[in-house]
């Protein structure tokens, strides 16, 4: 086997493993589309904690259990939000 089917072989081994819980909700999840999804951007929207640093390109809070993290993409800010055995996504516009 050449190195990189091997390196794709490890890379599809290690992607089976993500996910698949069935409590978890689909990525992204936009606003409206999900109790769960509105309740964790709602939380993101309003914590202080959770805003932009001034020139930061990734940033990271906590909203209730979830850990929450923000990256800076050319659409605006990308949003996961993470717990065990959940996990909801979404953009955000800057503001």
């Amino acid at each position: 086997m050449g190195r990189l089917p091997l390196i794709l072989l490890l890379a599809l081994l290690a992607l089976g493993g993500c996910g698949g819980s069935s409590e978890e909700t689909t990525a992204p999840a936009p606003l409206g589309s999900g109790d769960l999804a509105q309740e964790v951007r709602s939380a993101w929207e309003k914590s202080a904690n959770c805003r932009r640093p001034k020139g930061a390109s990734r940033w990271g809070c906590s909203v209730g259990e979830f850990r929450c993290q923000g990256v800076v993409s050319d659409r605006g800010w990308t949003i996961s939000c993470a717990k065990p055995g959940q996990s909801v996504a979404f953009r955000v516009e800057p503001s």
